[in-house]
Formats: structure tokens, sequence, C-alpha cells
């Protein structure tokens, strides 16, 4: 159950579109000056090292962050927020041969304002110490050790009554699939206006087809999809897409995504196609 360590697959091209969107959505909320809550529910480790053993072992950041580091970054061209989750990365790489990449705790750290907050879960006793002991220091940001999924559910409703929470489970367990789904129609029910990025891996579409049937049936209005891969769907072991389903996105959010996935997909495919989804499933 709590085998997975998100180090073997950091910096790759799903964590492209994970923390683009991430990006996307807390830089949009920062444009008031009121406080939000930044939610986690499956936080890892925080940070990883690309050069470490983990990382190292199938390298699958080359296909993802790896094509935009260093003197490569000038070709992300339009990408305005790869721009600035290149630049993230590399304040988190001022010395050393170390290459580290921040991972979605570590990216909202770095754009949060004082004032708001953020809740990091994990429950990888390993993961947990790591993060715990990058963020020990910070006033804002609360680690919990902690099912993410329970923690979420006793935060909302916020006092800022604001919150953007990032689901990322590692589904291992295929009940998350399911699970997934009626968290979020939970969470939904005590605070509307929240807004929800949950990421997915395409491993069998199958699964991916079922949840977004539920989610389109469940009565949750503005839901809208953004999915990359790298290759086209197989059944073959392994990943081949990964996306995101977001409720309440920023109504910049889909313009963007529209520009943004078909450049991403030209540098991540494996089999010269473009692979991307960019689709509103439930209008406002």
């Amino acid at each position: 159950m709590l085998s997975y360590r998100h180090a073997f697959h950091a910096g790759n091209f799903a964590d492209l579109l994970k923390h683009l969107i991430q990006i996307e959505i807390i830089n949009y909320l920062k444009k008031k000056d009121k406080p939000f809550d930044y939610i986690d529910t499956h936080a890892g480790a925080g940070i990883y090292q690309l050069t470490g053993s983990m990382a190292d072992k199938n390298k699958e950041y080359l296909n993802g962050i790896g094509h935009f580091l260093g003197e490569r970054a000038a070709e992300s061209g339009d990408l305005d927020a790869l721009i600035e989750q290149v630049n993230i990365c590399q304040q988190n790489n001022a010395t050393g041969d170390t290459v580290l990449y921040p991972g979605s705790p570590a990216i909202a750290s770095q754009l949060i304002r004082k004032h708001d907050k953020a809740w990091l879960h994990e429950l990888h006793p390993a993961d947990f110490s790591l993060l715990e002991q990058q963020f020990h220091r910070n006033r804002n940001i609360y680690v919990k050790k902690v099912d993410g999924f329970q923690g979420l559910l006793g935060l909302l409703p916020c006092l800022s009554r604001r919150a953007f929470v990032l689901i990322d489970p590692p589904y291992e367990i295929k009940d998350d699939y399911e699970k997934v789904v009626d968290i979020v129609c939970k969470a939904h029910r005590k605070m509307s206006n929240t807004i929800f990025a949950i990421w997915y891996p395409v491993v069998e579409r199958e699964r991916i087809e079922v949840i977004g049937s539920r989610f389109k049936n469940s009565g949750i209005a503005n839901i809208c999809r953004f999915e990359l891969g790298i290759k086209a769907d197989t059944q073959e072991k392994g990943m081949t897409s990964a996306g995101m389903i977001v409720i309440n996105p920023p109504w910049t959010l889909f313009g963007k995504m529209q520009k943004q996935l078909p450049e991403l997909a030209k540098i991540v495919s494996q089999d010269g196609n473009l692979h991307f989804k960019c689709e509103q499933w439930v209008a406002e």
C-alpha cells in the first residue's frame, strides 16, 4: 500500500502537465489579495534528486523537464508557465552537481504568499520525513502524516473560503479510481467553489472512461479535462498518457492549455504523433 515512491518518476512528462496546471491555478488565485488554502492530498517527498539512484534508474525526466534544462530552456517559446516551472527548478539548483526537481509541495511553497496556507498530506514514512524536514520552519505550511482524502474532508470548508486542491494518488490500489470520485463529490458538497485538480495515469483507458462518466453524471458543473501522452493507448504495460481533471478551472486555463498542449505533445511524443486532449466535460 505504501510502496509507491514518486522519486522514480519525478520530472517526467506527466509532472510537466501536472505542474503547469498547478502553477497556472496558483498564479490565478494570487490575482486577488484575499488569502487562499492550497491542499495537497498526496504530497510525496517535496523535492527530488534527478541525479539520484531512483530517478536515474529509468531516467523518465529526460522526456519531461530534461527537455528544458540548461540551454534548452529557451526552446520553451510561448509556454509561460513552463518557463516559470523551469525557473523554479533552476532556483533549486544554484550550486553543485546534484540536479533537483521541485515537486508540487516545493512549487507551492515558492508561489504562495505569507497570508496563504498550504496543507501537505503524506503517509509514506520516508517521504513524510523528507517533507517535514523541508517545511518545518514555514509557519503557513502544515505537513500532516494522515490519509490525504480524509485530511481534505476535514479541512473544508476552510476559513479563507478559497481553496485549490491537488489530488495526485499513486493509484496502486485499483479502488483509488472510484475513491477519487467519491471523495471529490463529498468535498465539493462541503465547499462548491473549490478548485479541484485531479491527476490520473492512462494505463488502462477503460478506468479513465469510468471515472469520466461518473464525474459527468455527478451533478458537478464546470469540469474540464487536459491530457498529454507520449504514444497511443496500448494493451502493453506502462503509462502512455496522463491527465488532469479540473473542476472550477480559472477562466483563463482552457485557452492556455489549447495553445500549450499541442506544443508539449510535439516535444514528448515517442511515435511522431500528437497525443493530447483539451475538453470541457461539463459546462458552467
